[in-house]
């Protein structure tokens, strides 16, 4: 019982006192969708390493981001972003489910960026998983510019499935 009552005392802490008092705080963030896996997902981003995406995508410009490159273990995961816009970027990964109940531990939200071209921009698709990006490579048709522009960007929820609490 009394490992019961912590777990219910630390829950009313991390959860904050706004809810004790019936005041609700939220802050607004752009949502952008990704492909994994051949499904999408949303997110929202939040910091990246490089000034000037930082200004253009307004949000937080953290340099220290570019640390997480050399660490061992890296917790990078890979986001490919297509550099004319094409179509939305693709994840390496995505917690399953989104929430507390994640099962991939190969999810994380730290991403370093791979810009996207296609060599033959009239021959483009929506490639919509890391696997058919690779596939695309392969065959001559695409180009991968793995940079050292780390992105902090948390899944929030799959499109048409359950998101984080609190997401509406």
């Amino acid at each position: 019982m009394h490992r019961r009552g912590a777990l219910l005392l630390l829950t009313v802490l991390v959860s904050g006192c706004a809810h004790l008092t019936g005041e609700r705080n939220e802050t607004v963030l752009p949502v952008s969708r990704a492909w994994v896996d051949g499904r999408q997902v949303e997110y929202v981003t939040t910091d990246i390493s490089d000034a000037t995406m930082a200004k253009a995508l307004g949000v937080n410009y953290v340099p220290r981001l570019r640390k997480a490159l050399g660490a061992p273990q890296s917790v990078l995961e890979r986001v490919y972003k297509f550099s004319a816009e094409e179509q939305i970027s693709i994840f390496q990964s995505a917690p399953r489910p989104v929430g507390a109940l994640n099962a991939d531990t190969n999810y994380s939200p730290l991403w370093r960026l791979v810009l996207v071209s296609w060599l033959t921009p009239r021959n483009g698709r929506v490639l919509k998983s890391e696997e058919e990006l690779l596939a695309a490579e392969e065959a001559g048709q695409v180009r991968l510019e793995l940079t050292d522009i780390v992105v902090n960007c948390p899944v929030t929820k799959a499109v048409g499935g359950e998101g984080l609490a609190g997401v509406r």
